[in-house]
């Protein structure tokens, strides 16, 4: 493809040679660069591109797409207002616009964005429309998970996997768009058909995050900017917020009884060490719904989900089978343990917000004990930690700390801190720093009506120690521990 047709959405100067140049590949980090490719100088929080655009020319870039003047020879250099844009419409045109092949959804929100997404999967499918995902749990694509580093991916990586699952024959994508990922484009040139808002909580502020809470909302409301139907949680206080100047139609769900998808007569279930939420749906559609998964907010989650499915076309019938059968890797997910007197859950929950959401929840089936073991990952700010022994403290019967990626920090430091915010209630704890001799205590010790929740990995596979990432899933942990009581 020609430099000039990949850059036909964008507005750009020629400063060295010609646009009619052949392009082989798109490659935004220099190390990637090959023969006749483009390389885009994107500005990252520990590099800049643009450094690296002559490396690039000498690996074989055969053209260079930058946002600020550079020096460089022996190739095609453009110059563009913004680099990730550019990187986007780019990335669109050379995987011939998948997106318009597919009917689109995407999710934002601080929290549900993962297990919304696999509920409208699971619906979808059961609907007999083959369903692609991106997200925090990586790209699936029927039985094939490709593991992603951010919830949303670069664009580049974004349009190679919604071309994989047209060619796959998906008719559906699904896409967990975070903040970050609007505010850096990585979903420009996309037009979305649905686009989701679940609920807006304080999160992802400073560092390399957002500058503002302010910021991090507005970020999320670019969605309904670029969505032709917009479905909103209008219980929560942002709601508003999100609707305002959006571009797109408004459908509303909630408990409120305005709501075009409306929850009421919500009750919790617990069959055979499964824990889930009953609820009747009324509004457009009138059903009663159990969803295999624990916990008032996924009774939002499910709402959303269902609301843009019955939209997309799916039956009532297939909503009842996928809510009442979705899992989700690492969110709140069952263990599976042989004639085990207590539950035992995986779960994601990594911060003081998905902590107290999560044992909140958990506090509400009553269990005989609610034990929780988590750490806190390494190089981060300690303040979280202290929040997270709080948490735990106020909520669970008794805390296991442990680790959980302690990167490049002394764990027992990390443990430490925790154990700060964790004196400041009446909470008991003890503390096993090696994760898996924590789970084999907790497997050994569970009683009768407990429930233990594996809180901090989730989905992950791996620990990240001293640099390295070390492959580690708690599942396996868990299948081992059992194997070697036999």
């Amino acid at each position: 493809m020609k430099l000039s047709e990949l850059l036909n959405q964008e507005d750009y100067i020629v400063i060295n040679g010609s646009v009619d140049v052949e392009i082989t590949d798109i490659v935004y980090d220099s190390r990637k660069a090959c023969a006749g490719c483009v390389f885009v100088c994107l500005k990252g929080a520990a590099a800049d591109g643009h450094r690296f655009a002559q490396t690039a020319v000498t690996k074989g870039a055969a053209a260079v797409v930058a946002s600020e003047d550079i020096a460089l020879s022996g190739a095609v250099l453009v110059k563009v207002c913004d680099t990730r844009r550019a990187l986007a419409l780019m990335s669109a045109a050379f995987f011939d616009y998948p997106a318009k092949e597919l009917t689109t959804i995407a999710i934002t929100g601080t929290k549900g964005k993962t297990t919304t997404s696999y509920m409208i999967h699971a619906i979808m499918e059961k609907a007999g429309v083959k369903t692609g995902v991106i997200g925090t749990i990586g790209i699936v694509i029927g039985d094939k998970l490709i593991k992603t580093p951010n919830t949303t991916p670069e664009s580049y990586e974004i349009q190679h996997a919604l071309r994989q699952m047209a060619d796959a024959g998906c008719s559906c994508a699904v896409m967990e768009a975070s903040s970050l990922g609007l505010k850096a484009h990585r979903v420009d040139g996309i037009v979305f058909d649905y686009g989701l808002f679940t609920n807006f909580s304080h999160d992802h502020i400073g560092g390399d995050e957002h500058e503002s809470l302010d910021d991090y909302r507005r970020s999320k409301a670019l969605l309904f900017r670029i969505c032709r139907h917009g479905f909103f949680n209008t219980d929560d206080s942002s709601a508003a917020f999100m609707m305002d100047g959006c571009s797109c139609t408004v459908t509303t769900f909630g408990f409120n009884k305005d709501a075009d998808y409306m929850a009421s007569n919500d009750k919790l279930f617990s069959k055979n060490g499964c824990l889930g939420v009953h609820f009747n749906l009324g509004g457009r559609l009138d059903l009663s719904i159990d969803v295999n998964i624990p916990g008032k907010f996924n009774v939002y989650n499910a709402l959303g989900a269902l609301a843009v499915c019955i939209e997309a076309g799916a039956t009532p019938r297939a909503v009842l089978n996928g809510l009442s059968t979705v899992k989700v890797r690492g969110r709140v997910e069952r263990a599976n343990i042989p004639d085990a007197p207590y539950t035992l859950l995986i779960d994601y929950a990594h911060n003081a917000v998905s902590m107290e959401s999560l044992l909140t929840v958990l506090r509400e089936y009553k269990p005989k004990r609610l034990i929780t073991v988590f750490g806190a990952g390494g190089n981060r700010p300690r303040e979280r930690r202290f929040e997270m022994g709080e948490i735990s403290g106020r909520l669970s019967d008794l805390s296991v700390i442990t680790e959980d990626n302690s990167r490049m920090e002394d764990v027992m430091n990390i443990l430490a801190d925790i154990e700060t915010g964790l004196k400041r209630t009446d909470g008991q704890y003890i503390v096993i720093p090696d994760r898996t001799d924590a789970i084999k205590w907790c497997l050994e010790n569970g009683r009768e009506g407990d429930i233990i929740v594996l809180a901090g990995k989730g989905h992950e596979d791996y620990q990240d120690k001293n640099g390295k990432k070390i492959h580690y899933d708690e599942r396996e942990v868990i299948a081992n521990l059992i194997k070697a009581r036999l």
